[in-house]
């Protein structure tokens, strides 16, 4: 499986939340959208163990299993797509979270994430 990791995801992988835990050992490859690495590296700046988690993300993306899902112009189609999708239904999400979900549905990833406001773009699978 091809799997995108939001945050929490990653997060609860680094807790050792056993189902994490199994799903990042058996994906095929693993994906890291940019905004969710921008979004660890916030958290790990506004902690008291920054340099301990930047350490251990950094170990994380040297496998060779991880690529940084890097936003491209046709992402840009897939975040209006979903923007308009979810405007129609008066569904609003963070934005930061319609850029992962755009990432995603461009490259067909199942989406590891605990954010329940995802249910609402049905064409991305999660896990």
């Amino acid at each position: 499986m091809k799997v995108a990791l939001d945050t929490n995801a990653y997060s609860d992988f680094m807790r050792g939340d056993a189902s994490r835990v199994h799903l990042v050992r058996t994906a095929r490859q693993i994906f890291l959208p940019l905004i969710v690495l921008a979004e660890l590296r916030a958290g790990f700046a506004a902690g008291n163990q920054e340099s301990t988690n930047a350490a251990n993300l950094q170990r994380f993306l040297n496998s060779p299993r991880v690529t940084v899902l890097l936003p491209d112009e046709q992402t840009t189609h897939h975040y209006a797509q979903l923007f308009l999708q979810l405007r129609r239904k008066s569904v609003a999400i963070p934005t930061n979270d319609l850029w992962i979900a755009a990432l995603a549905v461009q490259h067909h990833l199942v989406l590891c994430t605990s954010d329940a406001h995802f249910q609402h773009v049905p064409q991305l699978p999660r896990c």
